[in-house]
């Protein structure tokens, strides 16, 4: 005698029950997932990590790192080159930057109103300015020549028209200016 055939309510009880059973998993999913991403928001709004700088943008010009006579690009004692810069609507201070081409360059960054970013050129350095915080970060450029700077996070009316310039120098022409000023800038004293 041939086997029977189940019933087809069989066939349906299984496909119900694997169905029902892929559901829970992809809800437990979305739920962990859900889950995850309100604790993060809440716990960095509450507590910001804590590699991050703080500053404050109200008195950015006035005291501390970001004085107007402290912005530009210096050589430190140890031969660290270090270029501080304040983004305000619609310009960057300075509005224009020296770096030596082939040496480690850190920059180091704010805002003084709304949120700002710019990009250098063709290189990597790209960053987002922040108020209230310092951004950071090392670079180095290839090659001599001049590199626009522009901003890349939309600032308001006057958006497009904020750019900045970075003049790569040879190293040895650099080490030596650096030498002779304390800030360096794009019209040699």
């Amino acid at each position: 005698m041939p086997p029977t055939a189940p019933h087809s309510g069989d066939f349906e009880a299984v496909a119900e029950a694997a169905e029902r059973r892929w559901a829970i998993i992809v809800a437990v999913i979305i739920a962990v997932l859900v889950a995850i991403m309100i604790f993060v928001g809440l716990h960095w709004a509450s507590m910001p990590p804590s590699r991050v700088e703080t500053v404050d943008a109200k008195t950015l010009h006035i005291k501390g790192e970001f004085v107007e006579s402290n912005l530009g690009t210096a050589m430190g004692a140890d031969g660290k080159v270090t270029v501080r810069v304040v983004a305000q609507q619609y310009s960057f201070v300075p509005q224009c930057i020296v770096v030596p081409a082939g040496m480690p360059v850190t920059f180091r960054g704010t805002s003084s109103d709304v949120i700002h970013g710019f990009i250098v050129g063709t290189t990597n350095a790209n960053t987002m300015l922040i108020p209230g915080f310092v951004s950071t970060f090392t670079t180095t450029f290839p090659h001599a020549g001049e590199q626009l700077m522009p901003c890349h996070e939309y600032c308001g009316t006057g958006h497009e028209a904020m750019w900045a310039h970075v003049q790569v120098l040879p190293a040895d022409e650099f080490i030596a200016r650096a030498r002779a000023e304390e800030r360096l800038s794009c019209v040699p004293r």
